[in-house]
């Protein structure tokens, strides 16, 4: 059976966001970690070579295919941060609705947000959304 393609690695997660390029997407990688560390209460580790993720679950698909991913994460790329939060089932939905109302320009995929850059966006609001997520996943995906 395959395995799931993004999986913890040893990369060092200041030494991943050293690399960030341009300066003012490092910058905000850097604070991004921070703000998820302060919510999380956890170290960050690196999943795949751009995902600095925070605390771990496994799960199991119908097709019985076991994975183990991150229960929260951002990317900070090039072109806009992506922020990766438990928010895909119609009850997580409806309750992140009015926070996304606050939050700023923001983009939605499927279980993330893009933001171009931090000053686009209510920090505190995001802190309040990473904090949901957080709950959220171990709602979803028990300890």
């Amino acid at each position: 059976m395959a395995e799931a393609k993004t999986q913890p690695t040893r990369i060092g997660v200041s030494e991943f966001l050293g690399r960030v390029e341009p300066a003012a997407k490092r910058h905000e990688g850097e604070v991004l970690a921070a703000l998820f560390g302060k919510v999380t209460g956890v170290e960050p580790v690196m999943w795949g070579p751009s995902i600095v993720g925070y605390g771990e679950y496994a799960t199991v698909y119908d097709s019985g295919r076991r994975v183990t991913m991150c229960r929260t994460a951002f990317s900070p790329r090039k072109a806009r941060h992506s922020l990766y939060l438990s928010c895909g089932t119609p009850a997580e939905e409806a309750q992140f609705a009015p926070l996304l109302a606050r939050l700023g320009k923001h983009g939605r995929g499927k279980g993330c947000l893009y933001v171009n850059k931090l000053a686009d966006i209510d920090l505190g609001v995001l802190e309040e959304m990473i904090g949901l997520s957080w709950r959220n996943s171990f709602e979803r995906y028990p300890a």
